[in-house]
């Protein structure tokens, strides 16, 4: 059974299409990691600067691996881009 991870990123303001171009860049890396099913990256029509990345991963653990293939210096750069921490969460299909 897979699993989703659920990740909320608020980008800073004047900083929302610099945002969407970060999680769009780093939807190829996440693909082409090792257990990665798919990726979806959403931005909130009434909030342009809330957007959501809906993962499925064959393991949590896989996407917890699958997090040192992002280049630290293009993580430390997207850290400029958020107004606030990311949040995520695991979830597991019930139907």
């Amino acid at each position: 059974m897979s699993v989703a991870r659920i990740g909320e990123f608020r980008a800073a303001d004047g900083q929302g299409d610099a945002l969407a171009a970060f999680l769009a860049s780093i939807r190829t890396i996440i693909l082409d990691a090792e257990g990665a099913i798919s990726c979806e990256v959403l931005r909130d029509q009434a909030d342009p600067n809330r957007f959501l990345v809906i993962e499925r991963w064959q393991t949590a653990e896989a996407h917890q691996a699958s997090v040192k293939n992002i280049p630290p210096d293009l993580f430390k750069q997207a850290m400029a881009l958020f107004a606030a921490t990311p949040k995520g969460s695991y979830f597991d299909s019930v139907a």
